[in-house]
């Protein structure tokens, strides 16, 4: 599909990029934006030749600073909830496409900027970014996820702290609590993060896949029923073809060749 709001550019590498691109409205998630994101995480989950994906902000200010205030603040109840739904769905495709993403932090990222950020893999941060759940302060709460990632990421009394403040934090406090893996210049942000998808995409895509898929579980149905599908997902693991070509790799001490198999 073609996108009027969003940026995608996929690399030799099979590494997509995807720009949310209103720098005018500090890349603010509109309804629009939010269904051309789940089109492009769809496409990533779908296209064989894209193995991970960066997502980024235009511009120099913002990653995405928030939703668009001028849509919530027309909303009845209802549309309200599915609004919320539909930012959910999206995000979630994300999240369980089984290809690792990064979120480029490159500026503001708050509300559902942040649920976006937090949606991802990892998350890295230039030194300029804040971060943070203000709804409150327009007498809502986060919609898209940030009750239910936040806590997840740097435990209940932090993020209760963030959620009930509304308050952001700097990239330096958002790397010391958990909530951003790194903090790097911004000029070499796009390249940090390139820089850690190749590591990891030089590693089994199945494995990739499984042990991100196994995370997810055990987070959300408890540590007995993730060790139940740990042990299942580590069967399946060693009867690919990966599995075979890796150790053989490993005892002829060479580079293996992964064929996603």
């Amino acid at each position: 599909m073609s996108y009027n709001h969003i940026l995608f550019e996929a690399d030799a590498a099979g590494v997509a990029l995807i720009t949310v691109n209103r720098p005018d409205k500090l890349n603010a998630l509109s309804g629009a934006v939010v269904l051309e994101l789940r089109a492009a995480f769809e496409r990533v989950a779908r296209d064989p030749g894209i193995r991970a994906a960066i997502l980024t902000g235009a511009g120099t200010k913002a990653f995405v600073a928030g939703a668009d205030i001028n849509e919530l603040a027309v909303l009845s109840p209802i549309e309200a909830r599915a609004y919320a739904e539909r930012g959910q769905a999206a995000f979630r495709a994300l999240e369980t496409c089984g290809k690792p993403s990064v979120a480029a932090v490159n500026g503001y990222a708050l509300g559902g900027g942040l649920e976006l950020a937090m949606s991802c893999t990892v998350r890295f941060a230039s030194e300029n970014a804040k971060l943070g759940q203000p709804e409150v302060k327009l007498g809502i709460i986060p919609g898209y996820g940030g009750t239910q990632r936040l806590p997840r990421l740097v435990g209940r009394g932090r993020a209760l702290e963030m959620l009930l403040s509304g308050e952001p934090v700097t990239a330096a406090e958002a790397h010391r609590i958990g909530l951003v893996n790194a903090v790097v210049p911004r000029a070499g942000l796009l390249d940090h993060s390139r820089a850690w998808l190749a590591g990891v995409l030089a590693n089994g895509p199945l494995a990739l896949g499984l042990a991100m898929e196994a995370v997810d579980v055990g987070l959300d149905s408890g540590l007995d029923a993730g060790l139940r599908f740990e042990a299942s997902a580590f069967g399946v693991s060693a009867a690919t073809d990966d599995r075979r070509e890796g150790t053989r790799a490993f005892l002829e001490k060479r580079t293996p060749v992964f064929a996603g198999k």
